[in-house]
């Protein structure tokens, strides 16, 4: 993604992930399962259809937990505005770093989230 419209907005992303204290960056854990994340990018537009602003999410691809060993029950979410990110989660959950944003120090180190992200199969429960 070479606009920097959206490079930006994915900063600030991770910048809300910081001042929120989401995750700290670790050595990779023997024997668990890493979750892999991705980027999701929305245009805000106007009434005249005009972007005004770009979006972007970082989003866990939880689809690919499994349930009794990832996590132990899961509910639905109610979505209010950076809610999912205040709630600490039960289970250790490890994500690999965001596309774009892999620090060059530290290539082999995952994210261990202290709080939910969405997509997570836990994230109604927080």
């Amino acid at each position: 993604m070479a606009d920097s419209a959206w490079i930006e907005a994915m900063q600030e992303e991770l910048h809300q992930f910081d001042q929120l204290d989401v995750w700290e960056l670790v050595d990779r854990p023997l024997y668990k399962y890493i979750t892999n994340i991705k980027w999701l990018w929305k245009n805000k537009r106007d009434e005249e259809n005009t972007v005004i602003r770009n979006k972007s999410h970082l989003v866990a691809k939880g689809y690919s937990q499994q349930e009794g060993i990832d996590f132990e029950e899961s509910f639905s979410l109610m979505d209010v505005k950076t809610s999912f990110l205040n709630g600490p989660l039960k289970e250790e959950v490890y994500v690999n770093q965001p596309d774009g944003f892999v620090d060059p120090h530290h290539l082999d180190k995952v994210y261990h989230l202290k709080k939910a992200l969405h997509g997570l199969k836990q994230v109604g429960m927080v």
